[in-house]
């Protein structure tokens, strides 16, 4: 099977996980209705917390806990791949890991990133700043699984901002990125599709890219269209500013073709 339906999805997380988890439910079974076979959830999905230390509070231990069982019970009864956006997992008593699980149609965990890139930035002349690093450990390593759809790379949010981890990704074997997201509304507003267009068109590969969207109890405002890009930079799909599901179809052998009709990846020649 060369095509096949992928899913991302939309939300505006609060500070209570059980309200998001029954929200991400919902949303995820709506796609699997529609025929998702692989569905990404955006960054901080289960929980946008008011504080740093409300977060690392919630931290679980890797492989276990209340968020991590819900998505590998979400995979196994839908029977759908799911990327669970980031969760917080303990890197210590006072640290916690920004991870991105992988889960297959079986509920087994067969693979996880943890966000590499933290945002430590102030992003605009008003004051807005963050320092993702205060409580976040952050990975050290890209990590690129295989799925029904081809090679899955994982990343996360600030990770769009650095290529050179999409193209290690490229160079072990992905045709497809998943990019769960909390995008401010400032600088969403101007880079966001520029840097999901720019990460597929520079490697061939397709994006399916998770956004937070709207305003949050912790008072964050995130900028939402969450999208899935083809591997020339179209937009196959878009979803503006309210939760939701945004799905496309993905053509793999489109893909194939293109790769071998316009090889920009063989071209290289600084590594």
């Amino acid at each position: 099977m060369s095509t096949h339906k992928v899913a991302a999805i939309q939300m505006t997380s609060v500070a209570e996980i059980a309200v998001n988890l029954r929200e991400a439910g919902k949303l995820m079974a709506k796609a699997t209705a529609q025929g998702a076979e692989l569905i990404v959830l955006p960054e901080n999905f289960a929980l946008m917390a008011k504080t740093d230390a409300v977060r690392v509070a919630a931290g679980e231990l890797d492989g276990s806990g209340t968020i991590q069982d819900f998505l590998a019970e979400k995979a196994r009864n839908l029977q759908v791949w799911i990327v669970g956006g980031t969760l917080p997992v303990l890197a210590g008593s006072e640290r916690v890991y920004a991870r991105s699980p992988v889960y297959d149609a079986r509920g087994e965990r067969v693979a996880y990133y943890d966000k590499i890139h933290l945002f430590d930035v102030q992003v605009n002349a008003a004051g807005e700043k963050y320092n993702e690093s205060a409580r976040t450990e952050a990975g050290t390593r890209a990590v690129v699984v295989d799925t029904p759809l081809g090679r899955l790379g994982l990343s996360v949010c600030y990770d769009l901002r650095f290529p050179e981890l999409y193209r290690e990704m490229t160079t072990q074997g992905a045709t497809l990125f998943a990019v769960p997201s909390a995008f401010t509304r400032t600088t969403g507003s101007v880079h966001w599709q520029l840097l999901n267009r720019a990460r597929a068109v520079e490697n061939l590969a397709f994006v399916v890219a998770a956004a937070q969207t709207g305003r949050h109890p912790n008072g964050r405002e995130t900028w939402g269209h969450s999208m899935i890009v083809d591997p020339w930079g179209e937009v196959l799909a878009e979803r503006a500013r309210d939760p939701g599901v945004v799905m496309s179809v993905v053509d793999d052998a489109q893909q194939s073709r293109l790769r071998a009709r316009f090889p920009v990846l063989q071209h290289r020649r600084l590594r």
